[in-house]
């Protein structure tokens, strides 16, 4: 399994899952300079770190303007219609760019694994906005046009709301 796998498993950093590599607290092997984590090894890990320390208490997610313009939201106000717009969607969802000067995707990566820069393409494209309505309460997105071999929409989506989640309960 990879980092980012590990680390939601693990409930903790990617950070944190890479020192327990390098140190052999899991037992993890690089492979084409990313690592590889044993199943097992990691289970063992978190059965460590849960005799260790007490459950925490989750955090409560609650959707407002507040909280949505702390992860980086952008309110927009009209009429009756009152939003905040959630622009670097991408980077909740995971993905990653680089970019040379002239704006083309030079590298990418899709929840830690290195992707081509056309899958990146239709990664950013499969969703076009992503808002947080306040008349109800909920975040709402707009598929774009694209469709990617890497993940479905639906999938894209799922990892756009998980990212949010994350974000706000980090607060």
């Amino acid at each position: 399994m990879n980092t980012t796998a590990a680390a939601l498993e693990a409930r903790v950093t990617v950070a944190t899952v890479r020192t327990w590599c390098r140190l052999g607290a899991v037992a993890a092997v690089k492979q084409a300079g990313r690592w590889v984590i044993d199943a097992a090894s990691l289970a063992h890990r978190i059965a460590l770190g849960a005799l260790k320390r007490p459950a925490r208490k989750t955090a409560a997610v609650v959707y407002s303007v507040e909280t949505m313009t702390a992860i980086g939201g952008r309110r927009w106000q009209r009429g009756d219609k009152d939003r905040v717009y959630l622009n670097d969607w991408a980077a909740f969802a995971g993905l990653e760019t680089s970019h040379y000067n002239t704006g083309n995707i030079s590298s990418a990566s899709w929840q830690g694994e290195h992707i081509s820069n056309s899958q990146a393409y239709k990664l950013a494209g499969c969703i076009d906005k992503v808002w947080f309505d306040t008349a109800d309460g909920k975040l709402h997105g707009r598929y774009g046009f694209s469709e990617s071999r890497v993940a479905s929409r639906e999938e894209v989506w799922a990892a756009v709301v998980s990212g949010i989640r994350a974000a706000i309960a980090a607060l």
